[in-house]
C-alpha cells in the first residue's frame, strides 16, 4: 500500500492535519515554517497564511474560526477577516518551550501538550483546557507530546510521548474530563521509527504516524498488534487524519527537518502532502469550544 501526493507543500515541518466537512477543505500548519494551510478539496487550490509565532496545531471552532496555538499561546483564529484574538497563554516566561499537538475530545475541551524547543527532556507538560480558559495540567515530564485521539466509545484517550516508543492508554471520563493512567497500549520497535501523530477509526484501530518509517501503521490498541502500514517516499511521517465525503481518505502530513542535503536530494517529496484511499473510516474533528 502505497500513498500518493496531494500537494507539494515543501513544508520543513508540516502538522496537525484537520478536516472541515463544512467547507470541503483540510487545514494544516508548518511549525517552522511559521505557516497556516488550507487546501479546498474539490478546486485543488492552497491558501496560506503566515505567523510571526510557530503554529503548533489547529482545530476547528465555531462561525468560520479556528483554535490555533502560538509558540505558548492559544488564539482565535478568524478566516475571514484573517485577524488573531489572543485567548490565554501556559508557562508564561518559559521561553524554551511551545505547544505542539493537540485535539479536542467531545465536550469541546481542548487537549495540548507542550515541549522544548530544543527536545530537551522531561520539560513538557499536557494540558486540557476549558471554556473559563483555565489549563489543567494533567502530565508533566514530558519531552515530545505527540499524537492523541478517543476511542471509539470514548472511555479511552490515546496518547504519545514520542521518545517512549508507546501508545499509552488513559480511561477517560467525559463529563468530568478526568483522566487515569490504564496501561501501554502498543510497544513500537525502534526499527520502525518514532510515533508521532495518529488518529483513530471507526473500528478503533490506530494510524501512526512514524517518525523515521517511512509510512503510517495501522495498530490494534487492545492486542498491541501491528496491522498493516502505508508506505511513503519519505522517511519523515508527522501526522494524519481522515478526510474526504465518507472519511475514507487518509491525509498524510511530512517533514523535511532532520534531514541533510544529500537526504533531500534523495527524498526530494519530503515536507509534502500525501493520501491514501482506505478501506477503513475516521470521525469528524471535534469542534473546539473554548
Amino acid at each position: 500500500m502505497t500513498a500518493t501526493e496531494l500537494y507539494p507543500s515543501q513544508c520543513k515541518l508540516a502538522e496537525g492535519p484537520v478536516w472541515d466537512n463544512s467547507k470541503k477543505c483540510c487545514y494544516w500548519v508548518d511549525i517552522d515554517g511559521y505557516t497556516l494551510f488550507e487546501y479546498q478539496w474539490n478546486t485543488r487550490t492552497v491558501k496560506k497564511r503566515k505567523f510571526d509565532q510557530k503554529p503548533g496545531m489547529l482545530a476547528l471552532s465555531e462561525n468560520n474560526t479556528l483554535i490555533i496555538a502560538l509558540n505558548r499561546s492559544i488564539a482565535r483564529y478568524h478566516t475571514e477577516s484573517e485577524t488573531l484574538e489572543m485567548l490565554l497563554e501556559v508557562e508564561p516566561g518559559n521561553t524554551a518551550n511551545r505547544f505542539n499537538d493537540g485535539k479536542c475530545d467531545t465536550k469541546g475541551r481542548l487537549w495540548i501538550g507542550t515541549m522544548h524547543m530544543e527536545f530537551k527532556p522531561y520539560t513538557g507538560s499536557f494540558y486540557c483546557i476549558d471554556k473559563d480558559l483555565k489549563p489543567i495540567k494533567y502530565l508533566d515530564q514530558l519531552t515530545i507530546s505527540n499524537g492523541m485521539a478517543w476511542s471509539p466509545d470514548n472511555k479511552r484517550l490515546y496518547f504519545i510521548d514520542s521518545p517512549k516508543q508507546t501508545i499509552e492508554s488513559y480511561l477517560f471520563n467525559a463529563e468530568s474530563g478526568k483522566i487515569i493512567f490504564e496501561k501501554i497500549a502498543v510497544h513500537i520497535p525502534k526499527e520502525l521509527g518514532t510515533p508521532d501523530g495518529m488518529t483513530i477509526d471507526t473500528e478503533g484501530m490506530l494510524w501512526v504516524a512514524h517518525w523515521g518509517g517511512f509510512g503510517v501503521y495501522r495498530w490494534d490498541p487492545v492486542n498491541d498488534i501491528l496491522l498493516n502500514k502505508i508506505d511513503l517516499p519519505v522517511p519523515n511521517i508527522t501526522s494524519c487524519t481522515f478526510a474526504g465525503d465518507l472519511l475514507d481518505i487518509l491525509v498524510i502530513t511530512t517533514a523535511q527537518g532532520d534531514l541533510n542535503e544529500e537526504e533531500l536530494k534523495k527524498y526530494p517529496q519530503s515536507g509534502n502532502i500525501f493520501y491514501f484511499k482506505t478501506a477503513s473510516k475516521g470521525f469528524l474533528a471535534n469542534k473546539c469550544l473554548i
